[in-house]
């Protein structure tokens, strides 16, 4: 890729679209985050993937000559660590976490490993075959059935406690699905960017924090600072600093939490970590960096900056 150097003004090459069922949701976050890119002043090209994952992305890549590829993929193949080791082969720096941290992430029960081992409250799961989760309680009620690699809250099912029925999972459902024991409490959300936890948010919901809630406008209500006390908000922002480290994330990433307030410090735990947090009007990591006085074109070109720099 020489002659990067040379411009003056870097090319962007932005990735959305894709094959996950988070499709629309990159859509969402890829123009939101081209459009702030124009504003901060580099020249970009949006490059929408069809669900064939790509296909001919290599040579579309080539041909662009981008200086940099803002990846604004989404689930499966976009955040899982494939489109980062295209990327890595094609000597392209790309925001976002790299290949490995990618993959450990995406995989919530090895995520949850190396959380655990970084001395990390996390919730206990199992991976169940889906023919036995319909057929059977495989954990005491209340707990929660997910696809072990999907993420916005794609194909979640609650079993709420007195359930006298397991749920029966639609067909589209993975062969092998995680069970994990229903943490109760309230949803608490910090951004870190770079060696900086960014603040905290309590996300507000109608029921539970689902797809609509997450990217409908007015399916939930951001509160942030979260009015929470302040040894819970240090351990948040102490907590999602060391599950970036821990993942060995870059760049920008979203620590989910839920916290039972009558248990204190006790019911924090941490449910997941997202590498590729989304962009859109109602997400909250852009939310939480303009609450730091970081306003959505220097958030963006600070991630350019910082995928620029490991080249």
């Amino acid at each position: 890729m020489a002659g990067r150097s040379s411009r003056t003004a870097h090319t962007v090459a932005v990735l959305m679209g894709g094959p996950s069922a988070e499709r629309e949701v990159s859509l969402s976050s890829g123009r939101e985050c081209a459009n702030a890119l124009r504003m901060a002043g580099y020249e970009v090209i949006e490059v929408e993937l069809g669900p064939d994952r790509g296909g001919d992305l290599v040579a579309r890549l080539a041909a662009l000559r981008a200086d940099v590829v803002f990846n604004a993929l989404h689930g499966r193949w976009g955040e899982d660590g494939c489109v980062q080791g295209i990327l890595e082969w094609l000597d392209l720096p790309y925001t976002h976490s790299g290949v490995l941290a990618s993959a450990l992430a995406m995989d919530k029960t090895r995520a949850k490993d190396a959380l655990r081992g970084a001395g990390l409250p996390v919730v206990d799961s199992v991976i169940a075959c889906a023919a036995e989760v319909r057929a059977r309680h495989v954990l005491p009620p209340p707990y929660v059935v997910k696809p072990n690699d999907e993420g916005s809250s794609v194909g979640v099912y609650i079993v709420h406690d007195g359930a006298n029925q397991p749920p029966q999972l639609a067909p589209t459902m993975p062969a092998h699905v995680m069970v994990e024991t229903y943490a109760p409490g309230r949803e608490l959300t910090t951004a870190v960017m770079g060696d900086r936890a960014l603040g905290v948010t309590e996300i507000v919901t109608e029921g539970w924090y689902d797809y609509a809630a997450k990217y409908s406008v007015g399916g939930s209500r951001h509160v942030i600072p979260a009015d929470i006390p302040t040894d819970i908000t240090a351990a948040c922002l102490d907590h999602a600093l060391r599950a970036h480290q821990a993942l060995g994330c870059r760049g920008l990433s979203r620590t989910d939490f839920r916290w039972d307030d009558a248990r204190g410090l006790d019911g924090l735990i941490i449910l997941e970590v997202n590498t590729q947090p989304g962009m859109t009007p109602t997400s909250l990591a852009p939310e939480q960096a303009a609450h730091a006085g970081i306003d959505f074109p220097a958030l963006m070109r600070w991630m350019i900056e910082d995928a620029l720099c490991r080249t």
